[in-house]
């Protein structure tokens, strides 16, 4: 059981964690897509993967908009959501520099 002083408020903080999930939940879905794209099967140039990759990035990315609620804050949405966008762009470029 816990007691008051343990429990960590829950702040609804709407705008902030509606931006992140709209700007870095896009951010995100994008930079995903883009390393299927180039590094699944068959690479870029597969056949109707285009078509694929084109419907993939929505509902990848309103289900990282719709998971942004569950952080308890705006600001640990923001960093939660802004670190693996972040390391994921540096592989994505590292990778393509390297090709």
């Amino acid at each position: 059981m816990e007691t008051s002083g343990q429990v960590q408020a829950f702040q609804a903080d709407w705008l902030s964690k509606t931006l992140a999930g709209m700007l870095l939940g896009l951010a995100l879905a994008y930079v995903c897509i883009a390393l299927f794209a180039w590094y699944g099967p068959g690479g870029i140039d597969a056949q109707d993967k285009v078509q694929f990759n084109m419907w993939m990035i929505a509902p990848l990315w309103f289900s990282i908009f719709s998971a942004t609620y569950v952080f308890r804050t705006g600001k640990r949405a923001w960093l939660l959501l802004g670190i693996p966008t972040l390391a994921l762009y540096g592989v994505f470029f590292l990778l393509r520099s390297m090709a």
